[in-house]
């Protein structure tokens, strides 16, 4: 019997900023393949609260104890860029019922333009559903607290920053 191949995925997304969320994602995907890979989607058009460096760093910082969890950035097409990498799959999460709609038709267009790579949805743990980096950028804004939403390195970076997001 042939030796399994070592199986990889793609987790994109922007990261801006990473959430627990994401982190719970992330520790499950990397129990569940090989290697993951975090793919951070470089968009011009975006302004992100913290640069595309900034968030290489915080991931790797994140995971750096997670020696199957790799930082990487790409441009264009997901599926182009997973296929470049010989992944497999692609991970991506679910929060709720809004997320589905958008994810499948993401999904089903990518499996259009590369049938060879499968969309795999996670969900993240129940307390993380409402957690968005969105929501969590508009808390810190208004003052709230993010303790617990976010990692801690995260949380220090912001507050760094010496501006609300």
């Amino acid at each position: 019997m042939a030796a399994n191949p070592s199986r990889l995925a793609v987790y994109p997304g922007s990261f801006d900023p990473l959430t627990n969320g994401h982190v719970d994602i992330i520790e499950r995907g990397a129990r569940l393949f090989d290697r993951i890979v975090l793919a951070i989607l470089v968009n011009i058009d975006k302004a992100p609260l913290f640069s595309v460096d900034e968030r290489v760093g915080i991931l790797r910082e994140v995971f750096d104890d997670h020696p199957n969890v790799e930082v990487e950035t790409f441009d264009g097409l997901l599926v182009d860029y997973a296929r470049q990498r010989g992944a497999d799959v692609i991970v991506r999460g679910l929060r709720a019922i809004s997320d589905f709609e958008y994810e499948m038709q993401m999904a089903l267009m990518n499996r259009h333009l590369n049938p060879d790579i499968e969309t795999v949805f996670m969900m993240p743990a129940e307390s993380y559903t409402y957690l968005s980096s969105r929501l969590a950028k508009e808390v810190f804004a208004l003052g709230g607290s993010i303790t617990g939403l976010v990692p801690p390195v995260v949380e220090a970076r912001l507050r760094a920053k010496g501006r609300r997001a």
